[in-house]
């Protein structure tokens, strides 16, 4: 286990990030803690709101805080897959066919209404998310080693969407909601407005140096999680699994998902090791993204939390 004074680079790597989205999403500190704790377990965001409440600008600062490049698409039903993967393109000066990377190439990908790309092209994200690789013409491309996506899609319209297959909710290590910001927080949003032009580009600020996000993410695989941890861990995916009301539980990638945001979770409290209180903080977005059941998924899971005993001992 690492001692606590090997922690003090990474707290202040994680609270200047924090300061930094902070300000970009207005009014969530909670959203963003668990946005940096999906990062750091080196999972993707689902994030399912209505429109125009900080995703993208969320997305866009994640991107430049961490010093990494950022692509979005747009989804729609005529989007294909090679608009996402990157296609080859015949050179007649050359006489060879040139490889056209697509926006899966960048290091954090925005992938707006996932809901209306069809089954055929959110398939093309499932090798990228889960192997961070794409293949294309039989040849594999690796992507970045800290590959992150945001994809978004919106509750309230369902005419023209495909709904995600529970394949692919399973890539996705949690699901989060913005909500609408306090009326504090949208005062200070317009007062910050004055004098920008619409649309004009925000520069956000470079928080991490190359490399580092990787050193936070190789640190957060490193915190300790103790047996009885494991134990407490496989008996609530059990629950999940015996529970009348829920028809799919938690499966083994989305137990080991759940132990890694878990790892991150702690990191972000500045702890060296896992406790119970860690893997009950991130149940609800882990679990709200894969569990599919006949009634208010929230509720279930905290029913869920209070059936199955904590373990005392942690560390």
């Amino acid at each position: 286990m690492m001692s606590v004074s090997a922690m003090s680079a990474p707290i202040q790597m994680l609270n200047s990030l924090r300061e930094a989205l902070n300000t970009a999403l207005r009014g969530k500190p909670d959203v963003v803690e668990r946005v940096l704790a999906c990062l750091l377990a080196r999972g993707h965001l689902l994030l399912e709101d209505k429109p125009g409440l900080g995703k993208t600008t969320l997305a866009k600062a994640l991107a430049a805080a961490v010093g990494g490049s950022f692509a979005r698409i747009q989804c729609t039903p005529d989007l294909l897959p090679g608009d996402v993967t990157g296609f080859n393109v015949f050179n007649p000066q050359t006489r060879l066919f040139e490889f056209q990377p697509g926006p899966v190439f960048a290091d954090v990908l925005l992938a707006d209404e996932i809901n209306r790309a069809t089954p055929r092209t959110q398939s093309a994200l499932l090798e990228a998310m889960a192997e961070r690789q794409v293949t294309v013409d039989n040849v594999r491309r690796p992507l970045s080693e800290t590959f992150f996506v945001v994809a978004t899609q919106n509750p309230v319209e369902h005419h023209g969407t495909y709904p995600l297959p529970e394949a692919q909710l399973d890539r996705f290590a949690m699901k989060l909601s913005v909500g609408y910001p306090a009326q504090d927080d949208e005062q200070a949003m317009l007062a910050a407005a004055v004098g920008r032009l619409e649309g004009q580009r925000i520069e956000w600020p470079t928080i991490l140096a190359p490399g580092e996000l990787g050193q936070l993410q190789a640190r957060t695989a490193s915190i300790s999680v103790s047996p009885p941890l494991h134990a407490y861990l496989t008996a609530l995916a059990k629950a999940t699994r015996d529970h009348p009301r829920i028809v799919l539980g938690v499966s083994p990638r989305g137990l080991l998902t759940w132990q890694r945001v878990a790892q991150a979770w702690a990191l972000l409290r500045g702890r060296p090791f896992v406790t119970p209180d860690d893997i009950q903080d991130v149940a609800e977005p882990v679990l709200c993204v894969r569990l599919q059941a006949d009634s208010d998924v929230s509720l279930l899971i905290r029913e869920i939390l209070d059936s199955v005993p904590v373990p005392v001992y942690t560390s």
